[in-house]
């Protein structure tokens, strides 16, 4: 059995992070540059297990990994929350003055806006990965650039901190989500939370009618998101998560949102990390 797991991104960033804090310190990554490139690490075999980010208490849901899951039928086996911390990094004797452009992902720039203001000299820059910004740093000991990045990043690629925790809002938690091509079976009594995908017509009130049967069966809906059909205009998928104290409650919940649903499908059950 292959015993990596496949990451977005490489050594130093937040996925291999989680993967540190899941798997064990000694945990072997598949660095992929795209969540498209991940699937297909687990889908070609060269992993069988991927950390995959899916939701920002700040950014919100990462869409695209929903339709990811889904599309490829993807199982949830377990979930991980980290507090990201962004630092400044360089390379070494260099002065914040001395910083001219700064690439991160997306996500961390705009986690860190609100820092960049009082140094209007410096361009923000959108790049695939905070990590690999990091790398490209240090093998090509460019200065006059900057990366937002962890302090595992620092470390490893021998980069300065110029600010640390420079992201807005300081409790920035990330979620992240195990995968697997097959469901990993644990026993009934560990499972308290589940991820599912469902799909109703554009009957009046059917959307509240599933919540209602969800919160009869003595689910907690911790999220909701919806995704449009592409092939179907103005139809829309759902995708919740349900945690629960009693996995019969769930089971009931299960046999009924399967009738009532056009499609349904359970992505994942797992335990839940928050409890």
């Amino acid at each position: 059995m292959n015993n990596k797991v496949a990451i977005q991104g490489i050594l130093g960033s937040f996925h291999h992070q989680v993967a540190q804090e899941y798997f064990g310190k000694e945990v072997i990554v598949d660095e992929c540059l795209s969540f498209d490139a991940l699937v297909d690490s687990l889908l070609n075999k060269h992993t069988n297990v991927a950390v995959m980010a899916i939701e920002n208490s700040i950014a919100g849901s990462i869409i695209p990994n929903y339709a990811l899951i889904d599309a490829n039928n993807l199982h949830i086996i377990g979930e991980h929350y980290i507090n990201v911390h962004h630092n400044l990094l360089a390379l070494k004797g260099q002065s914040i003055e001395d910083i001219k452009e700064v690439y991160s992902h997306p996500m961390a720039l705009l986690q860190c806006k609100v820092f960049f203001k009082q140094y209007p000299h410096i361009k923000l820059i959108e790049d695939a990965d905070t990590a690999e910004v990091a790398r490209r740093i240090h093998q090509g000991q460019i200065k006059g650039i900057g990366a937002i990045a962890s302090k595992t990043a620092a470390s490893i690629f021998e980069l300065e901190m110029l600010a640390e925790d420079i992201q807005t809002i300081k409790n920035n938690e990330t979620r992240f989500v195990i995968v697997k091509t097959k469901n990993s079976v644990i026993p009934k009594e560990e499972i308290n939370k589940a991820s599912l995908m469902f799909e109703l017509g554009t009957k009046r009130g059917s959307l509240a009618t599933v919540l209602n049967v969800m919160s009869d069966c003595k689910l907690n809906l911790t999220k909701i998101q919806s995704l449009p059909k592409i092939e179907t205009p103005w139809r829309y998928s759902f995708f919740v998560d349900l945690t629960f104290e009693q996995y019969d409650d769930f089971e009931k919940a299960k046999s009924l949102l399967a009738i009532m649903a056009s499609h349904f499908k359970v992505h994942g059950e797992y335990k839940n990390a928050k409890k």
